[in-house]
């Protein structure tokens, strides 16, 4: 579906001018509402102008992206199985089994080396630096919402419970 610019800018237009209407109804104080209401209109001007852009780059792209699709092909043909049959595709699916089975013992030795760096931190810890510490928040932090999307896509992107 096409929406054109122009539409875009009127509909938030009005919407603005009705939400600004209400607000200047409101009972705050004269400086305390023109201080809103500027505030308000920089935002309707700054969310115009990503409005444009992003009809802009819609347009880019229904104009350019098939060409760009079959430039990458034709850049990574030699990785392109044709006739890709169901033979090509098994061989394929036990090459990548098997590359993965094989570096097992590599990362196996790397993760050894990790726990081995985190716990000569941890017995140093007093050596931390906040920037350190502040970087572990963060990757738990991390780790902690990368679980809970799981979670919410494991039931069925909900967020009350499972379909039962």
């Amino acid at each position: 579906m096409k929406v054109s610019s122009h539409y875009l800018q009127h509909k938030t237009t009005h919407s603005l001018s009705l939400f600004v209407a209400a607000a200047s109804s409101a009972s705050y104080s004269f400086s305390a509402n023109k201080l809103y209401l500027e505030f308000i209109g920089l935002m309707a001007s700054k969310l115009l102008q990503l409005q444009s852009k992003a009809c802009q780059a819609s347009q880019v792209v229904s104009k350019h992206g098939s060409s760009y699709y079959k430039q990458l092909l034709e850049k990574n043909k030699q990785h392109i199985q044709d006739p890709p049959t169901i033979e090509k595709c098994d061989q394929l699916s036990k090459q990548l089994l098997y590359t993965r089975l094989a570096s097992i013992p590599s990362r196996y030795e790397s993760f050894w080396k990790e726990l081995d760096y985190v716990k000569n931190l941890w017995k140093n810890r007093q050596d931390l630096k906040v920037e350190d510490a502040g970087i572990a928040a963060l990757f738990g932090l991390e780790c902690f919402a990368w679980f809970c999307a799981g979670e919410v896509v494991g039931r069925g992107f909900t967020f009350t419970g499972y379909y039962v």
